[in-house]
């Protein structure tokens, strides 16, 4: 009996820690500096970040200057983030999503990797402005 106790707490214990790596606690962008010429303007850096987003599937809606909301569609998945800038530096910030797990602190580490390929495709299009 002691042995089938502990074949399913060791089988509980492997369930538990697979499902916990899909998990990674939330990935926010604050303040990263972008290498913009001098003369950049706000329409500069807001057609730069909309390029960055619609080349990887992100909608961007303008909220006012130096501020756009990304949302990302994704299967069953809806990822959506806040974006505030400057012409010389930006945040993404998470606001809101579905079917990622997020439970105040962890979310599924796929959007992780969705916000660090927007950070980079924002570093990047900022320094083609």
């Amino acid at each position: 009996m002691k042995s089938t106790a502990f074949k399913l707490i060791i089988v509980l214990a492997a369930a538990l820690s697979l499902g916990a790596c899909r998990s990674a606690p939330i990935y926010n962008v604050e303040s990263a500096v972008m290498s913009t010429p001098a003369d950049a303007t706000l329409d500069d850096v807001t057609a730069a970040i909309k390029r960055a987003g619609a080349g990887l599937g992100w909608q961007m809606i303008d909220d006012g200057p130096g501020k756009l909301t990304g949302k990302l569609f994704l299967r069953s998945h809806i990822a959506i983030v806040a974006i505030s800038f400057d012409t010389t530096q930006f945040s993404i910030a998470y606001h809101d999503s579905t079917n990622l797990k997020y439970d105040g602190r962890l979310i599924h580490k796929n959007y992780n990797g969705w916000v660090q390929n927007l950070e980079k495709a924002i570093l990047a299009q900022a320094t083609a402005i």
